[in-house]
């Protein structure tokens, strides 16, 4: 069977898509290809993982430009075929931006810049980036953001509750988000964002868990 082929948008300042390229090659066993964000098509890609760090414009508002890139017309049309899309800190921040998820990532309360590894809880296991893990587990991972407190609407943070589209929530108030959400998904469980860095948590050694892991598991189970 051949290797799927996840596509990793690259956009100016971007600094986490080479540890995307590692999660994918090496936890995934995927063909990895970087891709630039003026590119207007994701044709035979199996699924996109768009990375941390920062895009262009983010002076304005983290992810406010990169959402009108030609990629993201792409992405869009990748993940109403069904496939998965996922966003990591500024990954987040751009689907948001972009509409392929609800809500807002504004600055951290406090307005300090957060960079240690945090506790989260898996909120739901039954999505193709997280059914590795355990309903309700409790995972560490890294952040580093200055802009993630996700912000939404009443109306919004109940249908996400309803709806089963928190997928990961800090333990403790990390950064001022609405009840403590660390990441969400679509209606669909095809995009989901989330701020903490799954994939610099995925190689033994040090103090670190390898909880990362889980999730490029998760993902290369879906796509196999």
């Amino acid at each position: 069977m051949a290797a799927a082929r996840v596509a990793i948008p690259v956009f100016p300042a971007s600094n986490c898509d080479r540890d995307l390229w590692d999660a994918a090659t090496e936890i995934m066993g995927a063909e990895a290809v970087f891709v630039w964000h003026q590119e207007t098509t994701l044709a035979g890609f199996d699924a996109v993982l768009i990375p941390g760090g920062f895009s262009y414009g983010d002076y304005l508002r983290a992810g406010a430009l990169a959402r009108f890139s030609p990629i993201m017309q792409a992405v869009k049309e990748l993940a109403e075929e069904g496939k998965p899309v996922i966003g990591i800190c500024n990954g987040f921040q751009i689907l948001t931006e972009a509409g392929l998820l609800p809500g807002a990532l504004t600055q951290n309360a406090g307005l300090s810049f957060q960079c240690r590894t945090v506790s989260l809880r898996v909120e739901n296991n039954n999505t193709p980036f997280t059914h590795d893990y355990q309903p309700g587990q409790e995972i560490t991972l890294p952040i580093a953001h200055a802009e993630g407190n996700y912000t939404a609407s009443a109306e919004t943070l109940a249908e996400l509750n309803a709806n089963k589209q928190v997928i990961f929530r800090y333990t403790d108030d990390v950064n001022g988000s609405a009840e403590k959400i660390a990441g969400i998904c679509n209606q669909s469980r095809t995009v989901l964002g989330m701020m903490p860095h799954p994939e610099r948590n995925i190689f033994e050694g040090g103090t670190w868990t390898q909880e990362g892991r889980l999730l490029f598991e998760s993902l290369k189970h879906t796509l196999s």
